[in-house]
C-alpha cells in the first residue's frame, strides 16, 4: 500500500488529526490491512500537499494508538484497529512533552487563586460585574489595565480613557487590525511572526507580507522598501519578538516610527512579553508614536491564560470609536470576571508577586536551555525570555520537529510562524508549558539529540 493516498475529512481539526482519522477509517473499512506498509512520510506529504511535520505527527500518534508499528529503516506498517478507548488512554498516559505552547508556569497564579476569590467576595462592586459592561469595559478594570501597562510594560502615562478591555490580547490584535484594514489590504509584519497574526489575517482577508529581519527585528531599509507597495498597517512585536526572542533597540524603534510616519502606516504593537524583558528595555512604540499606534498587551503570558484579560490602547480620536463599534457588533461587551481577578491582583500587588516568581522560574529554565542547547540556540535578548529560537533551514527545521516528536517532544510546527520562508526559518521552543524543570530538561535533551545531523550551514539562515 505504498501508494495509499487518503482523502482527508473536512472540518476545523488540525491537519494531522484529520490525516489520523483518515487512517483509522481506511483501516476500519479494510482499505488498509494488517501488515500493509504506509508510504514514506515525505512521499505522502508531497502527495497531499502537507508539511512533513504534519505527516510525521500523524504517524507518531497512529503508533501511540496502536494503529501502526514503525521499524527503523523499513517504514511504518499497519497493525489494525486498536481496542475502543485505547487511543485516548494511551495518549493521556504517554503524551509528548509540550515545548510548543507559550504559557507561563501556572503554579504562582494557582497558589493565589483561592485568596483572590475570597477577596472578590468582599468587593463592593462585585455585583456590578453581573451586568453588561460598557463596550470598552468597566472603568475599574480599564484603570487597572492602564496602571499595569505603565508599570509592567513601560507605557508611561497610559490613558485609561483610550483603553479597551478585551478577551485576551488575541482579540485586541483582531480589533486593532479590523479598525484600520479591510479585506484585500496589505499588512506588513516580521518575516516570521506570531501565528495568531497569521490566523487573523486569514480570517479578515488581509494580505500579510513579511519584512526581512536582523538581530534587532525588522530592518528599516526592508521596511521602507516594503511600505512603498501600498501597505496601510505594520503589526510587530518589538520586545522579545515571537518566535525569535529579539528586542528592538531604541534607535531602531525611532527609525521604524519615522518610516511609519513617512508612509502613513498604522502601527499595531504586540507587547505581551514586555514583563520578561527587564526594566531597561526601550519604551513602547505607543510612547514614541501615540498618534498612530495601537498598543496590545494582557496577562495571559504572565499571570494565567484562562483569565482572558487583554488590553488595547488606541490612538486618540476616531480609532477608539471604530474599535468600540466592532465590540458592539461582535461581543456587545467584554467579559467581566476574568478581568476582575486580574484587576484585584493588579490593585493589591499580587500581580507583581506572581510575575516576579514567573520571571525567576523562566530565568532558571532559560539557563537549562543555554546549557543543553548551546550554540544551536540564538543567544537570548533577555535571560528570562519564555521562548528560544533555533535558526536553521526549512528542511532541517521540519526534520528536527519530526525527530523531536518521535522522541516524545512536541515543538512549534516550523511553518507556523513563517510569513516569508526565504527570509526566516527555524524552530521555536517554549520553556513555560513543561510541568516542571525536570520535564523541561528531559524535553530539551531530546531536542539536543535530534539536532545531531542538522547541517551546520543551515543554522545561519535567519
Amino acid at each position: 500500500m505504498a501508494g495509499w493516498t487518503p482523502t482527508l475529512p473536512p472540518g476545523a481539526a488540525p491537519l494531522y488529526e484529520r490525516l489520523l482519522d483518515a487512517l483509522r477509517r481506511d483501516i476500519a473499512s479494510g482499505a488498509l490491512g494488517d501488515g500493509d506498509r504506509l508510504p514514506p512520510q515525505r512521499d505522502l506529504a508531497h502527495r497531499l500537499g502537507l508539511g512533513l511535520g504534519t505527516v510525521t505527527r500523524a504517524y507518531v500518534e497512529a503508533e501511540k494508538a496502536g494503529l501502526v508499528q514503525a521499524h527503523v529503516g523499513r517504514g511504518s506498517f499497519v497493525r489494525g484497529a486498536a481496542p475502543a478507548g485505547a487511543s485516548a488512554s494511551r495518549a493521556a498516559a504517554s503524551g509528548p512533552i509540550n515545548l510548543a505552547q507559550n504559557t507561563a508556569p501556572p503554579q504562582p497564579a494557582a497558589e493565589r487563586l483561592s485568596d483572590a476569590l475570597a477577596k472578590l467576595r468582599r468587593r463592593p462592586d462585585l455585583a456590578d460585574h453581573l451586568a453588561y459592561a460598557p463596550p470598552a469595559g468597566l472603568e475599574v478594570q480599564r484603570r487597572a489595565g492602564a496602571a499595569w501597562l505603565a508599570r509592567s510594560g513601560g507605557l508611561e502615562g497610559a490613558d485609561w480613557t483610550r483603553l479597551v478591555c478585551c478577551a485576551g490580547a488575541q482579540q485586541g490584535l483582531a480589533l486593532a487590525l479590523g479598525a484600520v484594514a479591510r479585506p484585500g489590504d496589505a499588512v506588513l509584519c516580521e518575516a516570521s511572526t506570531y501565528q495568531g497574526v497569521k490566523a487573523i489575517a486569514e480570517h479578515q482577508g488581509l494580505s500579510l507580507r513579511g519584512v526581512a529581519m536582523d538581530a534587532e527585528g525588522l530592518r528599516p531599509d526592508a521596511l521602507d522598501e516594503a511600505a512603498r507597495g501600498g501597505a496601510k498597517v505594520l503589526v510587530l512585536l518589538p520586545t522579545l519578538q515571537n518566535p525569535t526572542g529579539r528586542i528592538m533597540g531604541l534607535e531602531r524603534r525611532r527609525q521604524v516610527v519615522a518610516i511609519a510616519r513617512k508612509h502613513d502606516l498604522w502601527l499595531v504593537e504586540d507587547d505581551i512579553y514586555a514583563v520578561y524583558a527587564g526594566a531597561n528595555h526601550p519604551p513602547p512604540l505607543a510612547v514614541l508614536a501615540p498618534e498612530r499606534t495601537f498598543h496590545v498587551s494582557g496577562v495571559s503570558k504572565s499571570l494565567a491564560p484562562g483569565l482572558r484579560a487583554g488590553y488595547l490602547v488606541t490612538p486618540p480620536g476616531e480609532p477608539l470609536e471604530r474599535v468600540l463599534r466592532a465590540v458592539r457588533a461582535l461581543a456587545y461587551a467584554p467579559p467581566a470576571f476574568g478581568g476582575l481577578i486580574a484587576t484585584q491582583w493588579i490593585e493589591d500587588g499580587t500581580a507583581d508577586a506572581i510575575v516576579a516568581e514567573v520571571v525567576a522560574e523562566m530565568t532558571a529554565r532559560m539557563g537549562l536551555g543555554r546549557r543543553i542547547l548551546g550554540a544551536a540556540m540564538e543567544p537570548p535578548a533577555s535571560v528570562s525570555c519564555p521562548h528560544v529560537w533555533l535558526p536553521m533551514g526549512e528542511l532541517d527545521a521540519e526534520r528536527l520537529a519530526g525527530r523531536a516528536l518521535r522522541g516524545g517532544v512536541e515543538v512549534t510546527p516550523p511553518s507556523a510562524p513563517v510569513v516569508e520562508p526565504g527570509l526566516s526559518s527555524g524552530v521555536r521552543l517554549c520553556l513555560g508549558a513543561a510541568r516542571d524543570r525536570a520535564e523541561l530538561e528531559q524535553g530539551l535533551q531530546v531536542v539536543a539529540s535530534a539536532l545531531v545531523g542538522v547541517d551546520e550551514r543551515s543554522r545561519a539562515v535567519i
